[in-house]
């Protein structure tokens, strides 16, 4: 009990959705969900849409949101797939794959500081912003590839997401790294207070000397560097760089943050917390794909989890202001 005592509410309620469904799978599945192979797939899968969720998380905790992560994500991995094609092709060296990333990732700093821009110094809402900044990045993307995906990459890149060493997935220690990363960030730094303070209080904030277009900004194209990265990984995956990949990674980014503690107003919000959602969402699609049950209704399902989440944390913020 003095252990369970150490954790919040919202970690213990993540904790009692695991129990749920690594029971409900031992009951309904044990054989095909708690398999070497599936096990193996789920680690390698949730580091792609992880990455991409920190940057959903660092956007809403500064009181926004980040609704191009996708198409930032996209455009990169096409213009790491382009750069590589261009340049080598399947024979392409080391120093080719080193440029194409790093292109990759200017590409998301570009455009987070371009909607960092607009929503910090032009004052469009976030939400507005970015829901154009994904219809942008992905267009771009398309001119880019004109339609198809672009294919014939070098192996050693291809690797990045699909290789191991000593039987662990590449993926995860990347995965690793940007976790603790952003938990660094958050609580270690000035810029990481700046972020929660401009998120409680953007008024307060600025009376209070802080410069918040920089924090903006910076929030923005952290995002948007963590969106790049997703997408390297995401092209890595499938060999191809394609302006379409992951649709529903924008609805699963946000089901996990909310899952995960951060407020929608911002302000609030957790490493550990998100970290615990982005795995607990990788179980719960495992479960249902072993159980078969049809995309169309994991989306149904996400998306009232979502609603659920939303309505929770309303109500336990309002119940938390009276008191």
């Amino acid at each position: 009990m003095k252990i369970l005592k150490k954790f919040d509410h919202n970690t213990l309620s993540l904790l009692g959705m695991y129990v749920v469904v690594l029971v409900a799978m031992l009951i309904l599945n044990p054989s095909g969900y708690y398999s070497a192979l599936n096990i193996r797939s789920m680690f390698y899968l949730f580091p792609e849409y992880g990455v991409l969720t920190f940057g959903m998380m660092l956007c809403m905790i500064s009181g926004g949101i980040d609704l191009s992560l996708v198409g930032i994500a996209n455009l990169s991995g096409v213009v790491a797939a382009y750069t590589m094609v261009h340049m080598g092709g399947t024979e392409a060296g080391a120093g080719v794959i080193l440029l194409a990333i790093a292109v990759a990732l200017l590409v998301g700093v570009l455009c987070g500081c371009f909607n960092g821009f607009l929503i910090g110094y032009v004052k469009i809402p976030p939400m507005l912003v970015t829901l154009c900044g994904l219809q942008l990045y992905t267009g771009l993307a398309m001119v880019i590839t004109t339609g198809p995906g672009i294919t014939g990459l070098p192996q050693s890149y291809i690797s990045i997401a699909n290789g191991t060493f000593a039987g662990i997935p590449f993926t995860l220690p990347i995965f690793a790294i940007t976790t603790l990363a952003v938990a660094f960030i958050l609580k270690s730094t000035t810029y990481g207070q700046k972020v929660y303070f401009l998120g409680s209080n953007a008024e307060a904030s600025r009376y209070s000397g802080i410069n918040n277009l920089k924090v903006i900004i910076t929030t923005y194209m952290i995002s948007g560097v963590l969106g790049s990265l997703s997408g390297i990984l995401s092209s890595s995956h499938y060999g191809s760089g394609k302006s379409n990949y992951n649709t529903s990674y924008t609805l699963l980014s946000l089901l996990i943050v909310v899952l995960g503690g951060v407020h929608p107003d911002g302000g609030k919000g957790k490493v550990i917390g998100v970290t615990l959602a982005i795995i607990l969402l990788q179980l719960i699609s495992s479960a249902f794909s072993i159980l078969r049950i049809d995309t169309v209704i994991t989306d149904l399902v996400y998306g009232a989890i979502l609603i659920i989440a939303l309505i929770i944390t309303n109500v336990s913020a309002n119940r938390a202001a009276k008191k």
